[in-house]
């Protein structure tokens, strides 16, 4: 019997969270499973692939090309709602949704497939990555949200403050930022979503590699990880991503992107602090990028 293909990051996932280890053993049934339901033929997984999922081409009974997503289900669910995420969206700037189904250890989904399917960040300098990430979300936003009921992105701001104050409590002196800081940015992070002016459905993942050239459109968004609530909040993964340009000037990026997005300004800014100081632990660059952007 051939050895089961798992992707590097998922193997990666794996080395470090027995909960994922062990689904591996069940990921070839779980995979046959979904195959045989909608009559697939199934490819080799996509390189390096994703950090909790397995996900690779298929086909079916028609021809059609298609992608068979396999998600691992965490405990805080961050996956949950891809499907309705992407139901909504009703391929207006994302995939299309073919198919989906819960099982016991995994999310699985049938999804549209994108030709040529190279990531944005392989094609696009950063600048120009801004302008395809800045129009991709507003079209995402402007769609209606359904009856499904989207999680408040409150909820997930309280789980990663709550994560990053027990982290902070562990952590090495080297490791944590200004302890003003983190009060300021933490509290931040909590309040920010509930003086939102508009709530509307987020991706809340969005950044190059999640972003694919398609024939459909020119770009289409993979992956989303829907919440409801603030679009301000919607701009950060990709800043975050932007290493350099972040860190060289922070207020700056925050402008670019809130201007290309149709946002304020300010309240980019200030959950561009909030979101710095929560992920702060470890990433230096985190700590300089609070200090430019705080409040005050």
């Amino acid at each position: 019997m051939a050895v089961f293909p798992v992707p590097q990051y998922l193997q990666q996932t794996a080395a470090r969270e027995p909960p994922v280890r062990e689904w591996l053993g069940l990921l070839p049934q779980i995979v046959a499973e979904l195959a045989g339901r909608w009559s697939l033929e199934v490819g080799e997984p996509f390189q390096p692939g994703g950090q909790c999922s397995w996900t690779a081409p298929a086909t079916d009974a028609s021809g059609a090309a298609l992608v068979l997503k396999v998600a691992f289900r965490f405990e805080g669910a961050e996956e949950r709602d891809e499907a309705a995420g992407l139901r909504a969206w009703e391929g207006n700037g994302a995939v299309r949704l073919h198919a989906a189904c819960d099982i016991d250890s995994a999310y699985g989904l049938l999804l549209e497939r994108c030709l040529p399917g190279t990531p944005l960040g392989q094609v696009l300098p950063e600048p120009d990555q801004d302008v395809v990430v800045a129009g991709l979300l507003r079209r995402l936003w402007d769609h209606p949200r359904q009856a499904h009921p989207f999680r408040p992105l409150a909820e997930m701001c309280q789980a990663w403050a709550d994560e990053f104050e027990a982290g902070y409590a562990a952590a090495t002196p080297s490791d944590r930022i200004d302890p003003g800081l983190a009060r300021e940015g933490i509290a931040l992070f909590r309040e920010l979503p509930a003086t939102a002016a508009s709530r509307v459905l987020l991706c809340t993942d969005l950044h190059a590699d999640n972003i694919l050239a398609a024939r459909r459109a020119p770009w289409l968004v993979i992956d989303p990880k829907p919440y409801a609530g603030d679009p301000a909040y919607d701009v950060l993964q990709h800043m975050l991503c932007c290493e350099d340009r972040l860190a060289a000037d922070p207020a700056g990026l925050a402008g670019r992107m809130a201007r290309l997005a149709g946002l304020d300004p300010g309240r980019v800014r200030l959950w561009l602090f909030a979101r710095s100081v929560q992920e702060s632990l470890g990433a230096p660059i985190l700590h300089q990028v609070a200090r430019q952007v705080a409040p005050g």
